[in-house]
């Protein structure tokens, strides 16, 4: 884990060593992007020193899976992820907790023929992309499929002929495959915004970020805490404490103000406020 530290606002101090379990190690299971952003390695420095608690990150695509193996206390991934809802359903976790939303971003060549670079609403975006018939090449992974669709109804059903390309050659692209296709074609397409962000610095594709800002580009990420009646071997103070700490608004800022590197845009928001009342008022004591 990136052990940059960011200082914290002095006046949080909900958490300290006292409430450590018999363990000092907290085991966090998260989606690839809030560690290879470079962003958990910003803010769980602070958690650490405040706590005594050390938090071991699995970054991995799976989590869930490690959950049910015993081999977490706290899940940390995309609220529409294959494994919450059975995860959940089976009693094997607590109530999720809205903590942040990464986002997407539609993705174009860099001379922008349908001058989408000039709008922040990606409908009026996808609407330049039908009228001027750019090629728009659509990432067949499951949330980009759904953006691209509900982008189409709300642009009012344009014809795809001539630009909208659902597959190629029979066959349907998705992920960085998807997008590196969108760059030999011309075309625009959508993809996570940091995934495409590393995969820029290794590649040098010829595609740019056009559009960012819209907030139907964010998707939310929550918190689960492992149930101990059911997983052995839990640290649930220790999950319970860290998802306090995500949740806190001094947190929570931190989260709003990281930047990716060589990237001057924000590209994490902050949804801890979408919890219920009950627990925000828990970080007020």
């Amino acid at each position: 884990m990136n052990k940059t530290a960011v200082p914290l606002i002095a006046s949080l101090t909900l958490f300290s060593a006292a409430q450590a379990s018999e363990t000092q190690i907290v085991r966090l299971a998260v989606v690839i992007t809030p560690e290879s952003s470079a962003l958990l390695g910003n803010i769980l420095p602070g958690f650490e020193r405040q706590t005594g608690y050390s938090v071991e990150v699995s970054s991995t695509s799976t989590p869930y899976e490690l959950a049910r193996a015993g081999k977490a206390d706290l899940v940390l991934s995309h609220y529409g992820h294959a494994g919450v809802e059975d995860f959940l359903t089976e009693g094997l976790g607590l109530w999720p907790r809205p903590v942040f939303s990464n986002q997407a971003a539609l993705l174009g060549p860099p001379n922008d023929p349908a001058n989408t670079r000039s709008t922040a609403d990606l409908v009026e975006a996808f609407r330049r992309i039908a009228v001027t018939k750019s090629l728009f090449l659509v990432n067949n992974a499951s949330t980009e499929k759904y953006l691209a669709r509900m982008l189409w109804e709300a642009a009012g059903r344009p014809a795809k002929a001539d630009w909208y390309i659902e597959c190629l050659d029979g066959r349907c692209l998705r992920d960085q495959e998807a997008v590196e296709t969108a760059a030999s074609l011309g075309a625009y397409t959508l993809w996570g915004l940091v995934p495409f962000l590393r995969l820029q610095e290794r590649t040098e594709l010829a595609l740019e970020t056009q559009v960012i800002d819209d907030p139907l580009l964010h998707r939310m990420m929550v918190t689960v805490r492992v149930n101990p009646q059911r997983v052995a071997g839990v640290n649930f103070q220790g999950a319970t404490s860290l998802e306090r700490f995500l949740l806190h608004p001094a947190t929570q800022a931190l989260v709003k103000g990281f930047r990716y590197p060589g990237f001057d845009h924000q590209i994490f928001w902050p949804a801890a406020r979408n919890n219920s009342g009950m627990v925000l008022d828990e970080e007020e004591r």
